[in-house]
């Protein structure tokens, strides 16, 4: 049996964010106040085109300081995982995230809407990969390579290296520009891993 390996190189056409709202206050009712004044601003930029929420996740609890660790107050908080279709809605949608002073804002992590023609691709030259193996081998042998007997997958995978916004200063009364932070799509890698079996002839 010989195993190959296959990748293929892309160009990312979306991007996944994860952002983070966060409030403190004394007591539980006026933290969720403050998380729910500040979610009414942010929830309409997220109708924007190109714009997809993929999960919304709330979080209230208690926090605690001092030696004897009594209840400081109530933290509140709100995280969103976000997908940008492109980098234009990318660009608008981090801009205007960044204008309401998120507690934290990660990514982009680049991926492809549809991976399928690049992973055909990526089993393609898994396949040729493991054929000169098992060529390597037979002529090791002093035989001859014969037909295919069996094939099996591995797990197709992709990955991108991360984007990671760089740190910024706000500017009272405008939106921040986001051209430095190097928010063009990534490359990502497709690959595929398969493991084979082949004849031997004399």
């Amino acid at each position: 049996m010989t195993k190959g390996t296959g990748e293929v190189e892309r160009i990312a056409d979306r991007a996944q964010l994860w952002v983070t709202f966060a409030v403190t206050a004394t007591e539980r009712a006026e933290a969720v106040r403050l998380l729910g004044e500040k979610i009414e601003r942010v929830e309409p930029l997220l109708t924007q085109d190109g714009v997809e929420v993929r999960s919304r996740r709330v979080s209230v609890h208690p926090y605690w300081s001092g030696d004897k660790g009594e209840q400081a107050g109530v933290h509140a908080e709100q995280q969103y995982q976000l997908r940008a279709a492109d980098q234009a809605s990318l660009e608008t949608l981090v801009a205007a995230l960044i204008g309401q002073e998120p507690t934290a804002l990660n990514g982009p992590d680049w991926e492809l809407s549809d991976q399928a023609e690049a992973a055909r691709e990526a089993q393609v030259l898994a396949v040729a990969d493991a054929r000169r193996r098992a060529e390597g081998y037979a002529e090791a042998l002093g035989v001859r390579l014969g037909a295919l007997l069996r094939i099996s997958d591995g797990d197709d995978q992709h990955y991108a290296p991360m984007a990671r916004a760089a740190g910024f200063a706000m500017e009272a009364d405008r939106l921040p520009s986001v051209q430095s932070l190097n928010l063009e799509p990534q490359a990502v890698v497709v690959s595929a891993r398969c493991t084979t079996a082949w004849s031997l002839l004399d």
